[in-house]
């Protein structure tokens, strides 16, 4: 048997990769949406929260750095993220102008439990992988994080003139009323 029988070429692997990655994503933002309902909350407030878990406490000002929002939608998602017991905000003892957010223990503890059926089935999966095996997965997951990061702060940071090239321009709901120039 030829080895191009057994093993596909590049080509159909980094084919295969890329619908994988699409899929893995679509899950996963899926997985997250059903998450965020569980607990009440829109998917965008959802992965603010895990910001936070992340990174430990921060002001809203880094909260709205790190995910691209502007400050006035950051201070939106923690008022929501408040009113639901998730988060409380502390005056920042070095600067009065600030406020510190913090995640509330209990709370997120109960959110953690919607975490624990899924961890399961992730930790039989990963089962089957040796070490250097899962070396390879968490590089390749380290650094497809980072292309997201990079990719996502370009969009971010394109002119309206770039999306409008693009074809991002917003269409008219309602027709154009005629005018006595028309």
């Amino acid at each position: 048997m030829s080895k191009s029988r057994e093993t596909p070429s590049r080509g159909t692997l980094l084919d295969s990769l890329g619908l994988a990655g699409r899929q893995l994503s679509t899950a996963t933002i899926m997985f997250h949406q059903a998450v965020a309902d569980r607990l009440g909350l829109n998917i965008t407030d959802h992965k603010c929260l895990d910001f936070v878990l992340m990174n430990g406490s921060m002001t809203a000002g880094e909260l709205a750095a790190m995910t691209g929002m502007t400050t006035g939608a950051i201070t939106a998602v923690l008022d929501r993220l408040e009113r639901a017991g998730f988060v409380r905000r502390e005056d920042d003892p070095n600067d009065r102008r600030r406020v510190i957010v913090r995640v509330v223990a209990k709370r997120v503890g109960e959110a953690s439990q919607l975490f624990e059926p899924f961890s399961a089935l992730l930790g039989e999966m990963t089962s089957r992988y040796d070490a250097a095996e899962l070396a390879v997965i968490v590089d390749f997951m380290t650094r497809s994080c980072e292309v997201l990061r990079q990719s996502t702060l370009e969009l971010r940071q394109e002119t309206p003139s770039v999306r409008r090239r693009r074809g991002k321009t917003r269409r008219r709901t309602r027709p154009r009323k005629a005018s006595a120039r028309d």
